[in-house]
């Protein structure tokens, strides 16, 4: 789930950056720091959204940088159990699908793809469901629920696509048009 967090910390802005107008270095010293990190509280820190409040500087002796206490806010992505997530299929292994959710890949284990019989054809790295021929491949859209997150040194997030909704979107107009056939 993507969402925004105030936060308030201690920022050390370089000395390359102290010729900028306070806010601007402070903004650009964040976006070093933190984007692109992982914080066990927010997840995944994307990016600096705006700067709050800039405390006064202070020096620490031994340290040619400046150290501003800041109020900032940030966009933070971080998946939750129960969650559904929009993806695409960026590969296709005998193991599963992965799905790329943001900025994180998720898999959706072959056991978890469809309610179906599912075989993988390794030469073009497709799924197909043995009675309702669907077919999942590489750059397919899909809509997922996470049913298990672990981040850490490995983020691992899991997917399924077997409840009612879910799957590729292509399987899902499929639904669409065969229920307005049936009225």
């Amino acid at each position: 789930m993507y969402k925004i967090f105030t936060v308030e910390e201690r920022i050390r802005v370089p000395p390359t950056k102290l010729s900028m107008k306070v806010k601007n270095a402070v903004r650009e010293a964040i976006a070093e720091q933190l984007e692109g990190t992982f914080d066990p509280r927010l997840g995944i820190i994307l990016s600096v959204i705006s700067v709050e409040e800039v405390g006064e500087g202070k020096i620490v002796p031994g340290d040619p940088g400046v150290h501003y206490d800041a109020k900032f806010k940030l966009l933070a992505f971080k998946p939750e159990n129960n969650e559904l997530v929009f993806g695409e299929v960026i590969d296709n292994t005998e193991f599963g699908s992965f799905v790329r959710i943001g900025p994180l890949d998720g898999l959706v284990h072959i056991s978890q793809l469809m309610d179906d019989f599912v075989s993988y054809d390794s030469k073009n790295a497709v799924f197909l469901g043995k009675e309702t021929k669907r077919t999942l491949k590489e750059g397919d859209k899909v809509r997922a629920r996470i049913i298990s997150v672990s981040l850490g040194t490995e983020n691992k997030i899991g997917l399924t696509m077997r409840q009612p909704g879910l799957g590729s979107l292509v399987w899902l107009e499929e639904e669409k048009k065969k229920k307005k056939k049936g009225k």
